[in-house]
Parts: C-alpha cells; structure tokens; sequence
C-alpha cells in the first residue's frame, strides 16, 4: 500500500497501483533520476534533460514545472529558495525519500516491460526474418 499523502496520487505509478506506469509519463521518472544527482533548479532541469539520449522529444518548459508542482504536492520532491545571481530568488528542487522509491518502482517495472518488448520482438523476428520485412 502506498505512504502518498492523500488516498490517491497524480502519477498513479508502480509503486501503489498494479498496471505500472504509463510511457506517455516517462518525464516524471526522467525528472526524479535527475534529482538523485543533485538539487536544481527548473531551468537546470530543462538543460540536463536536453541531454538525455532515450528522452525522445523535449519537453515544453510549462510542462516540466507543472509536473515539478505535482511532484512537490505528492511528496516525491521538496523546494527551498535560493538566493538568484543578480535576480529574484529561485525555487531549487530535491529528492525526497519516496520520490526515491518511486524512481525505483518505475526502474523496476521498465525492466519488466524491456523483457516483455524484447520477447515480442523475438516473436516477431521469427515470423518476419530480415528478409521478409519489407
């Protein structure tokens, strides 16, 4: 059972409901795994996920800090204001225990769909070998 504040929570993730994460969602595990390195800030966070190789599209900056709030509100992330060089201050972003368990949960579940997806594939390379696939 889950520990999230509240009955329910926004993500419905693997770590309280049993059909896992959905995909479309991945920008929330990539945002928790990013925070595990250190604290930042949102528009840090918007460069270091520019860098992501297996993040496909980039995501609209409106988006990252709405799913920042959710996680915040949820309990998977905390803020403090820092001080800005010259600027007003900014809000800065960590990892909170569960926000680390459900970073782990998802970890969990993408390997168990990576299995699933590679014995599809399997399947579909004996049907259609490579000569057969045009």
């Amino acid at each position: 059972m889950c520990n999230h504040r509240g009955s329910t929570h926004q993500f419905h993730g693997p770590c309280c409901h049993s059909h896992g994460p959905r995909l479309e969602g991945f920008l929330i595990p990539c945002l928790l795994l990013l925070l595990k390195d250190n604290p930042a800030h949102g528009y840090e966070l918007m460069e270091r996920l520019a860098e992501l190789s297996y993040l496909e599209v980039q995501p609209d900056p409106a988006v990252v800090y709405r799913h920042l709030r959710r996680l915040e509100v949820e309990g998977m992330v905390e803020s403090r204001l820092e001080p800005g060089s010259g600027g007003p201050a900014r809000k800065v972003y960590s990892l909170t225990p569960e926000g680390e368990s459900y970073l782990k949960a998802w970890a969990m579940r993408i390997r168990k769909k990576k299995a699933s997806l590679e014995g599809f594939l399997a399947d579909f390379e004996k049907r259609y070998p490579p000569e057969k696939r045009s």
